[in-house]
């Protein structure tokens, strides 16, 4: 109970935030062309709060936070007292019209950037991308791609940690082969490998990109010995204590790995099952009942413990911060490869070389938001940047609903001398709620299936 209201808080904060973002994008445009804003809105329904500026501005926070909106003052919707109507919005030149509804997505991208100056400001702890271990008869196998060394780059993209790779990686989705360029931890001699992709089947619902190649992340030896017992949880509850080793559940050894027990006890939701334990010295045997969780869309088993491990090598650790100075870069040229990716991919939707199983509504979103903010503020400020780019990128969609349909309407406007006619404008409108009302349904049906199972 406490995940879902942890969620539902950090989606309200990130989305209250980026809405507020692109409308004042388009507040501030009019504003400095001179039209006449009426109201500022961050959410939809009733006002649980507002105030009415002296310039005539009433400024709202309404109780659905699931967008917002700017009322210009528009002689097409309202009756306009002759000394007003130089400040409609229909009264501005079809540049001035053009740059107001264009400055909602260009805030979120410039949101977007300036979030991950701040990321890269504070640093962003990571590790090295270095391989643990490659699956036999796997796509990496195959391409000879060998095990302990670090992956410097995919497809021509520097990779300093495991989401530069998984980012390139997913770019590359539908490609025919992908180039790896790698180079062992105590040498700077760089080996490149091509990963034949012809094959490659990645579904992100169901694995990692990684995973599907057959690449498993180098992380520090895991033992069999219990460093963490959650409060309240089963594991407390059957009195299992720090330092027990694990041996066995329901008679059948885990040969001494974590990886084993963690996966078996997955099949024991609402079960009572018996665990073999060794305890200073002594094997004794304890009984307990996981708890039934869902997680990544299954039903899972869960006792509340956590593994005691060695520590990651010192030299496979990194931060990745920057000055004040070249943060500026290292974020314009972060946000304009997630732009990039973003581009690609709905692409790749288009074409089929992802499926819209992988779409993601509102709950998937709020998941997202949760977890990001759980970790802290740094990988917070980097969800809220990914979603920005998103957001300014989803709205630039030529659907005549979304900011990019009245650019669409403005630019034949431009060419043609004439605005659309008002019947075909309307006729686009019906057409742009339908198409985005199928997206968000397609977005939900996917979250719900995740979350059922």
């Amino acid at each position: 109970m406490f995940d879902f209201f942890w969620n539902l808080a950090s989606f309200v904060v990130a989305l209250g935030i980026l809405v507020t973002v692109h409308e004042y994008g388009h507040f501030w445009v009019a504003r400095k062309n001179g039209v006449k804003v009426e109201r500022f809105s961050v959410g939809f329904g009733k006002a649980i709060w507002r105030k009415k500026a002296s310039d005539g501005t009433e400024y709202v926070l309404a109780m659905i936070p699931l967008g917002g909106y700017v009322k210009m003052l528009d002689e097409r919707v309202d009756d306009v007292a002759e000394e007003d109507k130089d400040k409609t919005f229909n009264s501005k030149t079809v540049y001035q019209r053009i740059a107001i509804i264009a400055a909602g997505p260009f805030a979120n991208f410039v949101f977007a950037a300036f979030a991950f100056y701040l990321m890269f400001l504070i640093g962003v702890p990571s590790v090295k991308p270095v391989i643990g271990t490659i699956n036999e008869h796997s796509i990496a196998a195959q391409a000879n791609l060998p095990e302990n060394v670090e992956i410097i780059s995919v497809a021509g993209q520097n990779t300093l940690d495991w989401q530069g790779v998984n980012l390139a990686l997913i770019g590359e989705i539908g490609s025919e082969s992908i180039e790896f360029k790698t180079k062992g931890q105590d040498s700077q001699f760089i080996s490149t490998y091509v990963l034949n992709t012809s094959e490659w089947h990645f579904s992100p619902d169901k694995t990692s990109a990684l995973n599907s190649l057959g690449i498993t992340p180098f992380r520090p030896k895991v033992f069999n010995e219990l460093a963490v017992i959650g409060d309240s949880s089963p594991a407390e509850r059957a009195g299992l204590k720090v330092g027990d080793k694990l041996i066995a559940i329901n008679g059948d050894s885990i040969d001494d790995s974590w990886q084993i027990f963690s996966e078996k006890i997955k099949l024991f939701p609402n079960q009572e099952v018996a665990l073999t334990i060794q305890r200073r010295g002594e094997t004794m045997s304890v009984l307990i009942t996981p708890e039934k969780i869902k997680r990544n869309g299954k039903t899972q088993g869960y006792i509340g413990v956590a593994p005691k491990f060695d520590q990651w090598p010192e030299h496979y650790k990194i931060d990745i911060a920057y000055g004040p100075l070249e943060a500026i870069s290292q974020s314009l040229i972060r946000t304009w490869d997630l732009t990039r990716l973003t581009f690609s991919m709905i692409g790749k939707l288009i074409t089929g070389d992802v499926s819209v199983k992988n779409l993601s509504g509102p709950i998937g979103i709020a998941q997202g938001a949760g977890n990001s903010a759980g970790f802290g503020i740094v990988y917070f400020l980097g969800f809220l940047a990914l979603i920005s780019i998103n957001l300014g990128i989803i709205n630039l969609l030529p659907l005549p609903v979304l900011d990019g349909g009245h650019l669409l309407y403005y630019l034949i406007e431009l060419l043609t001398g004439k605005p659309v006619p008002e019947n075909i404008q309307e006729a686009g409108f019906k057409f742009g709620a339908l198409a985005l009302l199928l997206l968000m349904a397609i977005g939900l049906f996917n979250d719900f299936s995740r979350v059922l199972g």
